[in-house]
């Protein structure tokens, strides 16, 4: 009997609710931003529970570093100066954009500089460090990168794939008639390429050429056999933005042709959040390692006054970076400052994730953009331990119920709204791992689909309660 109801369960399938299964990737959240006046920056999470974060600082003087146990935790610990530049000739003007790495047992913190006689001969630089804790470890100069030319180069960093150390960094050539391109090499040492460099991308969209032709800050992160690196394009202002290339992991990544580059930016200024020129990023992971970690700077305002060199108030942000159907990375957009904003799964049709859809919500699966389906949790608008969930890319905007559909609509103030956009949050009806939303003011009834469509109904069947269940992601 017991085989008969096995392969009967086999020709039927699974039911909606046996399909459901934690996420691999749970909700982090963070609050923004991590650090005021810091740009460019680095988060590196070590083998030793320690995050380590280095950045450049307005001054343009010196590198420093900090570390804590996790990300939140870097904005109040202790910054410590590790290396200051020299008072003449190279290494003595515009440091720039350290990084952070640990290879073969030591530490290296690759940066760029000017000299003293000419701040703008920017060059590639990397320091070594010895000592388990690099805040207190003991630092020397391995001196300049050299490359195929002497000319405007910044912004290394270095990764490994199938077991080869590559640096990655911009550099001006001095044949054309632009700011800087991207750049791959092999890496004989730390400090040192070998073989000649091949250019992998060279600002000519509209998009990487504006107030200057910039391809700048690459940064790598690799997932499913596939190597991806963003990189900023155009001046640090407002204009300032994300593209991607991407590469299969098993081809040659030192053959141009294998990389493919996005048409449009994948990572963009953003009036409704309030965040204007999002860039120079890096990658990192969240504290349980299951979900990457955008890293990046931007500023809170459109207009700068002056040279955007000399406005001192990029700050570093993190943000949750998700992943499409198809592999690729979704940047979706730079949210608005304080507590970053999470998805919802169906605990029944795990593909499909709580949306807005011209403001009525529902469940869908492939959501674009992804910030239809982000929000933030907040504090309830009626107060009372309840919660209230925010739409991303339209600050201001909540889920509320209306005749018990569920709509994303702006606050009006009143105590309506507030009532109607305000739910208490329970663990997960058909699974405690998840979450359940019920409504503030109609108690019984909780947030959940039907017909794909989010309604604020009573429950009395598994199912109801299972198409109440959402998981956080």
């Amino acid at each position: 009997m017991a085989v008969l109801v096995a392969l009967a369960a086999c020709l039927v399938g699974p039911s909606p609710a046996a399909q459901a299964a934690v996420p691999a990737s749970p909700a982090v959240t963070y609050t923004n931003p991590i650090a005021e006046k810091r740009a460019d920056p680095h988060i590196f999470k070590h083998t030793d529970g320690y995050y380590y974060f280095t950045a450049t600082v307005p001054e343009y003087d010196r590198i420093v570093l900090r570390r804590a146990t996790t990300i939140q935790g870097l904005s109040t610990a202790q910054e410590v100066t590790i290396w200051t530049k020299h008072t003449s000739g190279v290494m003595g003007a515009h440091i720039w954009a350290p990084e952070i790495h640990f290879i073969d047992g030591k530490w290296y913190v690759y940066f760029a500089a000017g000299a003293t006689n000419d701040i703008w001969a920017i060059r590639m630089y990397v320091l070594e460090g010895t000592g388990a804790n690099p805040l207190t470890a003991t630092w020397t100069e391995k001196g300049q990168i050299k490359t195929q030319w002497e000319s405007f180069s910044l912004d290394a960093t270095t990764f490994v794939v199938n077991g080869v150390r590559y640096l990655s960094w911009a550099q001006r050539d001095p044949s054309v008639n632009n700011n800087t391109d991207i750049y791959l090499a092999k890496m004989a040492n730390p400090w040192t390429i070998t073989g000649t460099p091949v250019m992998l991308s060279r600002p000519t969209y509209s998009w990487e050429t504006v107030g200057y032709k910039v391809n700048e800050g690459p940064a790598v992160i690799q997932r499913g056999g596939k190597v991806f690196m963003s990189y900023s394009a155009s001046a640090t202002d407002s204009n300032y933005c994300l593209g991607l290339l991407s590469a299969s992991a098993s081809a040659d990544l030192l053959n141009a042709a294998n990389w493919t580059k996005s048409a449009t930016p994948v990572f963009t200024s953003n009036a409704a959040t309030g965040q204007y020129g999002p860039g120079h990023n890096s990658f990192t992971v969240s504290e349980d390692g299951k979900s990457d970690i955008l890293v990046y700077h931007d500023r809170s305002y459109k207009d700068i006054s002056g040279d955007p060199l000399n406005d001192p108030n990029r700050r570093t942000r993190v943000q949750k970076l998700y992943w499409k159907a198809d592999g690729t990375p979704d940047f979706g957009i730079p949210v608005a400052d304080g507590v970053t904003p999470q998805r919802f799964s169906s605990y029944n049709f795990p593909d499909r994730f709580m949306r807005h859809w011209e403001y009525r919500a529902r469940i869908e699966a492939n959501v674009s953009p992804l910030a239809d389906s982000q929000f933030r949790v907040v504090t309830g608008l009626a107060g009372s331990g309840t919660v209230s969930l925010e739409s991303t890319n339209f600050p201001g905007y909540y889920l509320r119920h209306k005749n018990f559909e569920v709509w994303v609509e702006k606050n009006d103030g009143t105590a309506t709204f507030a009532s109607d956009a305000s739910f208490y949050k329970r663990a997960g009806l058909s699974d405690s791992a998840g979450v359940s939303y019920e409504s503030y003011n109609y108690a019984g009834r909780y947030i959940r689909h039907f017909e794909y469509l989010l309604q604020v109904q009573a429950l009395s069947t598994a199912t109801d309660r299972a198409d109440a269940t959402f998981y956080a992601q």
